[in-house]
């Protein structure tokens, strides 16, 4: 409690003070560029809003000293007298340092005046420290606010394909340190979600994300990122492990790894080819946790996704034509024989080695083994969309009206 005498005290006091306000106001500044480097380094205009705030700090205690209940009004009213972007330039840090250069010039002036005038600077100082956290706390959530809002735009135009020349501004803004390959990750958003948590494991993993909350849907943009004190086996880690070690951050249910992309701005092919799995991983019975977007090639065919219908044929069913029309036609019958080789020997006339070799040469070249069940429903898939054809030269001509 401010003890007080009798009231001609208080009132001789409070003449003072105000007769003493602006020399306390000088020998502050003076102290400010004494004994804080970054004060004096400051450009004039900033160090004019300094001297601002340390003028409205000490009317304002004399205001409060006057009227000790004005307490919750004046000490916010301080950081008023100085513009907006001083926040964005001096620090809390700074700030708590400004506050106490000022404490100590204003008790080095009072001393001798009352123990009573004394503890007021101590009591109204803490009251100052309180509002300017309050104050950066406020900034500080306004600013997470905007940058959720902005990484959830970001995340809309990437999923939506209405990447625009806007889109790279955006990202700079976000302070994404990604370079080079990008994939997107989907997957279910957990009751209780995490953020920070998940960019953590993300940091620690050598990659930047960019976190989209869309209802039940978690999406993620990951980034290869050149990240200080970050391991350089982490940085060459495939995205599938990196998948796994996120993984944890997700909620129940499937998790979709789309294919890697070569920047982010390219990042929308590897987002359809996410959702699109994401959409039909559960007709897969077994399907792993996480599981690669172009695993789900069948499915998503199947469900109309022209994108998968066009890889199947480019990465699988072209290939192997351009290659040998032997391979073609020993997948053909080894998949229509279920996968025996005796039986596919016999109808193409060849050994079963020869078989053998051929389904060699078919893995070889498209990176698929027809042997493995499930590689096999892919294989067979991609054999007959390229048997249909996808191209529009392929399209039937439109019948001519018949003349009567």
């Amino acid at each position: 409690m401010i003890s007080e005498n009798a009231p001609t005290d208080k009132e001789q006091t409070l003449v003072w003070l105000r007769r003493i306000s602006g020399d306390l106001a000088t020998a502050t500044i003076q102290r400010l560029e004494q004994s804080l480097p970054w004060y004096a380094e400051m450009p004039p205009a900033r160090r004019s809003a300094v001297g601002l705030v340390a003028q409205a700090g000490i009317t304002s205690f004399i205001q409060w000293y006057e009227d000790p209940n004005s307490t919750p009004w004046i000490a916010a009213d301080i950081f008023a007298a100085a513009p907006r972007e001083l926040l964005r330039s001096v620090s809390l840090t700074q700030t708590l340092q400004l506050i106490r250069v000022t404490v100590e010039v204003t008790e080095e002036k009072v001393a001798g005046r009352g123990e009573h005038l004394r503890e007021a600077i101590l009591l109204y100082s803490r009251e100052v420290a309180f509002a300017a956290a309050d104050v950066y706390a406020r900034a500080a959530e306004a600013r997470g606010l905007w940058d959720a809002r902005l990484e959830a735009l970001v995340v809309d135009s990437i999923l939506t394909g209405g990447a625009d020349e806007e889109l790279p501004s955006r990202i700079a803004a976000l302070g994404w340190h990604g370079h080079g390959e990008v994939a997107v990750l989907v997957g279910t958003t957990p009751p209780q979600f995490d953020v920070d948590q998940l960019r953590r494991t993300a940091r620690k993993l050598g990659v930047d994300v960019l976190i989209g909350v869309q209802g039940s849907r978690l999406v993620l943009v990951i980034g290869r990122a050149q990240l200080r004190g970050q391991d350089d086996a982490a940085a060459s880690l495939p995205f599938l492990q990196i998948a796994r070690h996120l993984e944890p951050g997700f909620g129940a249910g499937h998790l979709v790894l789309g294919p890697a992309v070569p920047a982010l701005v390219d990042a929308g092919q590897s987002a359809r080819a996410a959702l699109a799995g994401f959409a039909v991983a559960r007709s897969w019975r077994h399907a792993p946790r996480p599981v690669e977007a172009d695993d789900l090639l069948p499915e998503r065919a199947l469900a109309g996704d022209p994108l998968a219908k066009q890889t199947l044929v480019e990465k699988i069913y072209r290939p192997l034509q351009a290659h040998s029309t032997d391979l073609v036609t020993t997948l053909w019958s080894y998949l229509d024989n279920g996968r025996s080789l005796e039986a596919t020997a016999r109808e193409l006339f060849v050994h079963p080695n020869t078989v053998r070799y051929r389904l060699k040469r078919v893995a070889e070249v498209i990176g698929w083994d027809a042997t493995g069940p499930r590689e096999a429903l892919i294989l067979q898939t991609a054999l007959i969309l390229g048997a249909i054809g996808t191209d529009a030269t392929r399209r039937r001509a439109p019948a001519t009206r018949r003349r009567h």
